[in-house]
């Protein structure tokens, strides 16, 4: 019987040593993260995403007393992160200027907002875009007009702006060519929309402006910029002070002889 008992006690002190028991006060064991499946990440993804574009307006746009709906509508329509380079999706709806490129930059939402809220695009504008850049200001304005050209000069620019119109923007296209010289050949614009920094406009661009249309543009004087919004009566142009922001000056627009406020 002795020699019984002493197996039993050795079997027992063998299970336990084969099953830890948990010390007191230790943390409980964690579980296995639950993967999501492929079929359902992208969904939540999207559902993220719209929301940041619900955010974006709500707390970028209608508080700088951009109030026309077609504007809002379509900002909260537009896949805003289809239009930046892959490394920025992540900041596509941040309240700040994105670098596109050496000297260039994607305008923060309420930049580009109020300017085109102050342009009042109609549905039956013909609208040129000066400096698109990747086409999300092209892509906005496209929901409110007849049709978009949108004028790119860097190569690479045009060609992601191309492909990103293409999904979102039928009544748009893109334009390879020197940004200050505009497209004459699609002339004249009710709306022109430059999307970056001037000094001056071209007396070439601001001559492909129909009577009565609107032009925008950030004129850029030193450390401080503004929003001008032209109108053309009879051959001139007559401007006005829209509000204040700041993009870098696009090429071809310093400051010579041949330009006119």
């Amino acid at each position: 019987m002795a020699a019984l008992r002493d197996e039993t006690k050795q079997a027992d002190r063998s299970a336990n040593h084969q099953r830890p028991s948990r010390q007191r006060g230790a943390a409980p064991e964690k579980a296995m993260p639950v993967m999501m499946s492929s079929s359902l990440a992208p969904h939540a993804a999207q559902n993220d995403l719209a929301q940041l574009r619900i955010t974006m307006v709500d707390r970028q746009v209608r508080p700088s007393d951009v109030t026309a709906y077609p504007v809002i509508a379509a900002m909260l329509d537009l896949p805003r992160e289809e239009f930046v380079p892959a490394a920025l999706r992540e900041v596509a709806y941040s309240g700040a200027d994105l670098a596109i490129a050496p000297g260039r930059a994607m305008p923060e939402p309420r930049t580009l907002a109020k300017m085109v809220d102050a342009l009042a695009v109609s549905q039956d504008d013909r609208v040129l875009v000066v400096g698109a850049g990747l086409g999300y200001g092209a892509a906005l304005i496209a929901r409110l007009a007849q049709s978009v050209v949108a004028l790119e000069e860097l190569p690479h620019l045009a060609a992601a702006a191309q492909q990103a119109l293409a999904d979102h923007a039928p009544n748009a296209r893109v334009l390879q060519g020197k940004l200050a010289e505009g497209a004459p050949e699609n002339a004249p614009f009710d709306v022109i929309l430059v999307e970056g920094g001037v000094n001056a406009v071209p007396v070439a661009l601001s001559a492909q402006l129909a009577e009565g249309g609107r032009i925008c543009a950030v004129f850029v004087q030193g450390g401080l910029g503004q929003v001008r919004v032209g109108t053309q009566q009879g051959g001139q142009i007559y401007w006005r002070l829209a509000f204040t922001a700041m993009l870098p000056v696009l090429p071809g627009f310093a400051t010579s002889s041949e330009f006119a406020l």
